[in-house]
């Protein structure tokens, strides 16, 4: 039995500048109808103590004239959004977060920025012969019945747009893009084996991975360079709600989602490529409430995309027939793989394990990793089994090409941007 998923293909514009003007006044328009109906948030809140849900906004709105700017589907879309950002900061509030604040008004003095504008299944029309989307424009916007957005779009030449659910215009600071929601069949694939493979998850070393008898590293140099380099960035802005502020970190989370599945991809094809049809990754929930890893760490923690990652990887394995399971990592990073013994000292220094009981000496990671494997391998006793030494402490490297935008083995990468 075939299962379907939700996929989002990010495309560009051929015709960007024919059709710019156009979703110019679209996202404009998305706006200007958010802050109305940011405004009669605040005013149902003052006068009712309670914040309205979208299905409230809507039947306040419907008949607005800013409501009218666009398709009937999309206006609803941003009335939705609002709702959600709503109640994602009174569950902030309810957690204790009294930094948290409500969602605010785009506008930056007189201007207003170019929002997202989503069009629904009645806001668009695929062309999937000549790679064309026309979108919807809003009564009041359109010169006549006919008048619409006509967009060529370009797309990785391994994606097939198809199924399309819903098209997001997004503004990137420079450009429009397209984002493509699609229905994807994966059909039902057997696992290529029934090996076990262990996920350590971390900072320096964003993953490492233990199949038994090689492991695999990925570090996170890039993610961190990015990192930091935007961080210098956004400094230099005057104002953080600026177009500028804005646009680098759109850049960012761009780089850092580019990375995770980059590096998700390979995790799942070097897995399969060593039959296996489980891996045990590391469930982290909760991490950042559970400890305090001083100002630096938490800092790191903050912008630790763990669970993003852990769902690209669990639906990049799917595809492949293998099967992810979040398991407790609790004391995985003290234990030592081979002989069970737990200690806090054996951790001698940062990137190095060294078991005084058994003389296992392995990379901290890999050993985090072996020990996550063996949370689902319950039989494997601790004595080596299908370990060695040698591999724990050498695991093979993989690095993220910033070149190719793709994970390769370590004397295959260039680092350079």
């Amino acid at each position: 039995m075939a299962d379907q998923v939700t996929r989002t293909y990010v495309a560009s514009i051929r015709n960007h500048q024919q059709v710019r003007d156009d979703l110019d006044s679209l996202g404009f328009a998305a706006s200007k109808l958010w802050n109305v109906a940011r405004w009669t948030c605040d005013r149902i809140w003052h006068e009712t103590g309670t914040i309205p849900d979208d299905s409230t906004l809507k039947t306040y709105l419907k008949n607005h004239e800013r409501y009218a700017d666009l398709n009937a589907q999309s206006s609803q879309a941003i009335l939705e959004e609002l709702a959600e950002a709503f109640d994602s900061w009174y569950a902030h509030r309810e957690n204790g977060n009294k930094d948290a604040n409500p969602p605010g008004y785009r506008k930056h003095s007189d201007d207003h920025p170019r929002s997202t504008v989503t069009f629904k299944e009645d806001g668009f029309k695929h062309d999937s012969d000549h790679n064309r989307i026309r979108l919807s424009k809003g009564r009041n916007l359109k010169d006549g019945r006919n008048d619409f957005v006509l967009c060529e779009y370009a797309v990785d030449p391994e994606v097939t747009i198809q199924n399309v659910q819903q098209v997001r215009a997004v503004w990137t600071g420079d450009e429009w893009e397209l984002h493509i929601v699609c229905r994807v069949k994966t059909g039902d694939p057997d696992p290529p084996g029934d090996r076990v493979a262990g996920i350590d998850l971390g900072i320096c070393n964003f993953a490492a991975v233990a199949v038994g008898d090689e492991a695999l590293l990925y570090p996170g140099g890039a993610l961190k360079e990015d990192d930091y380099y935007f961080q210098k960035k956004r400094a230099k802005c005057d104002d953080s709600d600026s177009d500028k502020s804005q646009r680098l970190d759109h850049k960012r989370r761009g780089r850092r989602d580019h990375f995770l599945h980059a590096v998700s991809k390979n995790v799942v094809a070097e897995c399969a490529a060593r039959n296996v049809g489980t891996i045990a990754v590391g469930d982290l929930s909760g991490i950042r409430e559970d400890a305090d890893w001083g100002d630096h760490g938490n800092l790191d923690l903050h912008g630790w995309a763990f669970d993003r990652f852990i769902e690209m990887l669990e639906y990049k394995a799917a595809e492949r027939g293998i099967n992810v399971e979040r398991v407790d990592e609790r004391d995985t990073s003290k234990s030592c793989a081979s002989c069970g013994t737990t200690d806090d000292s054996q951790r001698v220094e940062r990137g190095l394990y060294v078991c005084e009981a058994c003389g296992l000496v392995a990379n901290a990671d890999v050993n985090g990793a072996a020990n996550i494997r063996q949370k689902v391998l319950p039989s494997l006793a601790c004595d080596g089994g299908d370990r060695d030494n040698g591999w724990m402490a050498q695991p093979a490297v993989r690095l993220f090409d910033k070149s190719t935008g793709r994970v390769t083995p370590q004397e295959q990468a260039n680092r350079e941007p």
